[in-house]
């Protein structure tokens, strides 16, 4: 056992007043054994300081360590056995395991990379002009916003993350897989929500793709009962992205007929200024848990647990969008974390 600094001294004072071990002990201030072997010490060597444990020299010095950190972040996707390779060139034979353990030490570790859309210039441009001009935005006011988006959902295979817990020797325990087909079947579904909870959901017909007709008529049927619904005659807007049938011109004109105001222009490529985003990530995953086995069952999970989100959750995700707004600007348009 290990004990601190002031607790030695304390103990090696005691025993120069002329205290025996056992009458220290009996003040708890640590253990007899522990008392004994300070003192012990203290004799032997003149001094309560805890002597420096043996063992393998450290193969690299400051220097090198500081070196290996600025190799790593230069080529952050390299392995800890190349980037071994390239210390060695700096007069450092070490293995990759002490090449992790040094990269620990300055809380470099390794994680799996974080998958976004790439952002061209002209798309972190737009993201910036977009988060400009919504920056003094409260929660207040996206909450007058109806956020869209289309999704996809597979049938034996996982739609969003999957994670069990398991364990060791049951990773190919037939509970703990996710069933996955070559060309799972795909369902489209196109969903709106805001901070009054979630809006319509439509299921395309099965081998269907999205386009201006389908996407018109989805808006005629769907959006305006929604907007009717949760805003009634109150003012609001409508978000979706740039699709191609978003901005097509029979879309664009039908929407101005309805009077509905559009937020943005909204920036290409931003799924993380997009809360639906979340909201996608969620129904997947209640419905991969319950791993549904045909067309039919995919799709009535689908709207079962659409219609399970609760409002709460809903508002909750339309407050953080102050945060994301400040949080693209901080990074200067580059993807932010949520």
């Amino acid at each position: 056992m290990v004990t601190c600094k002031e607790t030695r001294g304390v103990i090696i004072a005691l025993h120069k007043k002329g205290f025996t071990g056992k009458d220290i002990a009996a003040t708890e201030i640590a253990p007899k054994s522990t008392i004994y072997r300070i003192i012990k010490n203290f004799k032997e060597r003149g001094s309560s300081d805890v002597k420096k444990a043996s063992g393998c020299p450290r193969k690299s010095s400051k220097r090198q360590d500081r070196l290996l950190k600025i190799i790593q972040l230069r080529h952050q996707g390299a392995t800890s056995a190349e980037l071994a390779q390239e210390w060695q060139q700096a007069g450092v034979r070490a293995s990759a395991r002490t090449v992790r353990r040094r990269l620990l030490e300055d809380d470099l570790v390794s994680r799996r990379a974080a998958k976004k859309p790439l952002l061209s210039k002209k798309n972190i441009k737009d993201r910036l002009i977009f988060c400009r001009k919504y920056r003094d935005w409260t929660a207040e006011d996206w909450g007058k916003v109806i956020f869209s988006d289309e999704a996809p959902f597979l049938l034996f295979g996982a739609s969003g993350k999957m994670t069990v817990q398991r364990r060791k020797g049951e990773r190919y325990h037939q509970s703990c897989l996710m069933p996955t087909v070559k060309r799972p079947e795909t369902i489209h579904v196109w969903g709106c929500f805001s901070s009054k909870g979630v809006g319509s959901l439509t299921i395309l017909p099965k081998n269907t793709t999205m386009n201006e007709e389908w996407y018109q008529t989805i808006l005629r049927q769907q959006l305006l009962p929604t907007i009717q619904e949760q805003f009634g005659e109150e003012r609001c807007l409508f978000q979706h992205d740039g699709a191609p049938y978003h901005k097509a011109k029979v879309v664009t004109k039908w929407l101005g007929e309805q009077n509905i105001e559009i937020l943005g222009p909204w920036p290409r490529n931003s799924p993380d200024l997009n809360p639906i985003e979340n909201l996608w990530s969620i129904l997947k995953r209640q419905v991969d848990k319950q791993k549904p086995t045909n067309f039919d069952k995919l799709q009535a999970l689908i709207m079962k647990e659409w219609v399970a989100i609760s409002q709460d959750l809903a508002q909750k995700l339309i407050d953080s969008m102050p945060g994301r707004v400040a949080e693209v600007l901080k990074k200067k348009g580059q993807h932010c974390k949520y």
